[in-house]
């Protein structure tokens, strides 16, 4: 499935390693990675065209214990491609 993630946190050095971590352990590799810094917060979108389902609720349970994280959303939506 579609899996993007929304994330707000406060900003720091190793943050976005941090937020890397869940998916690099799981040997998934994000298809898109965006950020921006607004003040002492920074949003963050980590998104994959194909995540298997199974991941998508340990990827999000790691991503909320990430230091900093304030909060984060998912929005998922069928994909197109298929997932071995």
């Amino acid at each position: 499935m579609a899996v993007r993630f929304l994330l707000d946190a406060d900003s720091s050095p190793g943050l976005l390693s941090r937020l890397l971590q869940p998916y690099a352990k799981r040997d998934l590799t994000p298809d898109r990675m965006w950020s921006h810094r607004s003040g002492e917060t920074m949003h963050v979108e980590i998104a994959m065209e194909a995540m298997p389902a199974d991941m998508v609720h340990l990827v999000e349970g790691n991503l909320r214990q990430v230091v900093g994280v304030r909060s984060v959303s998912r929005l998922v939506r069928p994909c197109l491609r298929q997932v071995a």
